[in-house]
């Protein structure tokens, strides 16, 4: 369906470009080779009319020409805008990188441990993440799922920037999974686990997350305990701070999804800002809260890179 732009979403467009180009220029000076834009889900999407902070793209124009899509996706209440160091980074390893907007609220923690239905969980992130009419618990239509943003924002890339490439991350009008690393923090890491699990993807790189479970006995939901799935487990790595809450929970999801051990990264560092009940679990990939080094780059890139690989040198 063609949708006639409004003088809304054609403003709220040219604002972003603009914006867009405005980023690209001030990155010049400290990393020239890296271009950035922020486009609003709205703008691209009319019936979009919440979650709809910017996406954040990045990636390296002498790149690759082969490079995998790296998909980031924040945690609950998140915005991609709040972990565009490791975004950056990403960008700098080889990828093409996307910090994805979508609907984070309520959390899958927030409406599933106290549930009795044992696959609470798993049916909330298949309605989040693909749109299936899976549960009435949250209110996420098809048009609004993690597929429909990216696949809608991908297209949009390809319209606006022809000669970069983005088409190729699309198969039949769906994101080619097999050319695409899936991450995130909290909340965005289970939806990355969840993806990697049902499909051959390029990574999975999860940030303190998936710890869903069952509150009664503190045991892990049933997809969880699936393993790995259809990606190998070579692809699956792992970070999460050692005093976060929910750190039992985390070690022992990371250690049902068969991921390796030297592909987990547990962190010590204290973070960087102490707000909340739980200020570790952010502190692992978040801007504001991840320690930093004396020159001020964030603590953990060594990890972080150890996690991304070297998409120059695969």
């Amino acid at each position: 369906m063609t949708h006639t732009p409004t003088f809304r979403a054609v403003a709220a467009t040219t604002l972003l470009l603009s914006i867009a180009t405005s980023l690209a220029a001030q990155d010049s000076a400290a990393a020239p080779q890296l271009v950035r834009y922020r486009i609003q889900p709205s703008a691209i999407a009319a019936n979009v009319k919440r979650f709809d902070e910017a996406h954040y793209i990045v990636f390296d124009p002498s790149g690759p020409p082969d490079a995998p899509l790296l998909v980031f996706m924040p945690g609950t209440g998140g915005r991609p805008l709040n972990t565009t160091d490791f975004a950056d980074l990403a960008a700098r390893q080889g990828y093409r990188v996307i910090g994805l907007q979508y609907v984070d609220t309520p959390a899958v923690e927030q409406i599933c441990p106290r549930n009795p239905d044992p696959n609470c969980s798993e049916n909330v992130r298949r309605k989040r993440i693909y749109g299936d009419n899976v549960t009435s618990l949250i209110d996420d239509r098809p048009d609004e799922s993690i597929v429909s943003r990216l696949t809608t924002l991908l297209q949009a890339l390809d319209q606006r920037h022809p000669n970069e490439g983005w088409s190729r991350y699309l198969a039949n009008g769906q994101p080619d999974w097999t050319k695409i690393a899936v991450s995130g923090l909290s909340q965005g890491a289970g939806m990355a686990a969840f993806i990697a699990q049902h499909t051959l993807v390029d990574r999975a790189i999860l940030f303190s997350s998936p710890w869903d479970q069952l509150a009664r006995t503190r045991s892990l939901a049933p997809w969880v305990l699936d393993g790995h799935g259809k990606t190998p487990v070579e692809r699956w790595y792992g970070a999460y701070h050692r005093n976060e809450l929910t750190a039992d929970l985390i070690g022992r999801a990371y250690s049902s999804l068969n991921i390796p051990k030297d592909h987990i990264h547990i962190f010590t560092l204290p973070p960087a800002h102490s707000a909340g009940p739980n200020p570790n679990h952010a502190s692992v990939v978040a801007n504001g809260s991840t320690p930093r080094a004396p020159d001020g780059s964030p603590a953990y890139l060594e990890q972080w890179r150890a996690m991304l690989g070297d998409m120059h040198h695969p």
